[in-house]
C-alpha cells in the first residue's frame, strides 16, 4: 500500500458527536449474527439505496456498488486526518480478510462533492488500496446516501473556496450485499477488529 500525506491548513476535530451527543443510534440486524456484532444499541433503520457517481464519471446504484462485504466510509480527500487514517485502517483489514480467502471491498463515498471529483476519488483510493471505491454525485445524490446512513456532514465552504474543511461523523460501515447495513465500526477500531467482526459476520450468512 502506498503512503500518502495529507495537510491542508490548521487541522480541524471531525465530528462523531453532535451536541455532545450521537445524532442517532444505530439498530443492527441481531439473530444470526448477535454473536459477531459490536456493542448493543438501538434506534432507526440505516442503509438504503442510492445513486452515485462513480471514479470512472458513470451513474452507478448501490445495487451495482455493494456486490460483497463492504467497508463503507463517508469523508473527503481533503480532510487533513481522520479519513486518511481510517482508510488507511480499512484497506488493512480488507488485507487481513484477503489473508482468510474472504473477498471484500471498501466504497468511499464523499460529502465534498464539489472539489472530490471522480478523478480527485481515484487518486485517493488508489494510494489506499486498489479494492478500495470511490464515490461522488451531485449535491443531492450524496445528500440523498449520506441520510440513508444517517451521515451527520457540515461544510465550512463559506470560510474559504479551496481550503475548507468539512465536520463530519466517521463510522465506517459494514454492509452485504442483498442484506444491506449490518455493523458499524468507530474510529479506535483496530484493523484486526474490524477483519474479525466482517470475518464472523461473512461467516454466519454463509
Amino acid at each position: 500500500m502506498k503512503a500518502r500525506t495529507f495537510a491542508i491548513g490548521s487541522a480541524a476535530a471531525v465530528l462523531a458527536l453532535v451536541g455532545g451527543t450521537f445524532a442517532w443510534t444505530v439498530a443492527r440486524s441481531g439473530g444470526d449474527l448477535a454473536d459477531c456484532l459490536g456493542g448493543q444499541v438501538a434506534g432507526g433503520a440505516i442503509g438504503g439505496p442510492f445513486e452515485l457517481v462513480d471514479e470512472a464519471g458513470a451513474t452507478v446504484t448501490s445495487e451495482e456498488v455493494l456486490t460483497e462485504p463492504t467497508l463503507l466510509y463517508f469523508g473527503y480527500t481533503f480532510c487533513p486526518d481522520v479519513c486518511p487514517l481510517d482508510t488507511a485502517r480499512n484497506a488493512t483489514a480488507l488485507d487481513l480478510l484477503a489473508e482468510r480467502g474472504i473477498e471484500a471491498q471498501g466504497v468511499f463515498v464523499t460529502v465534498d462533492p464539489t472539489r472530490d471529483t471522480p478523478e480527485v476519488l481515484a487518486d485517493f483510493t488508489d494510494s489506499f488500496h486498489p479494492d478500495i471505491r470511490g464515490l461522488s454525485g451531485t449535491t443531492e445524490q450524496v445528500d440523498a446516501a449520506a441520510k440513508a446512513y444517517k451521515v451527520y456532514y457540515q461544510l465550512h465552504d463559506d470560510e474559504d473556496p479551496d481550503y475548507y474543511l468539512v465536520d463530519h461523523s466517521n463510522f465506517t460501515y459494514l454492509v452485504l450485499p442483498e442484506r444491506g447495513f449490518v455493523d458499524f465500526f468507530r474510529a479506535d477500531a483496530s484493523p484486526d477488529a474490524v477483519a474479525e467482526r466482517t470475518a464472523c459476520v461473512v461467516d454466519a450468512v454463509n
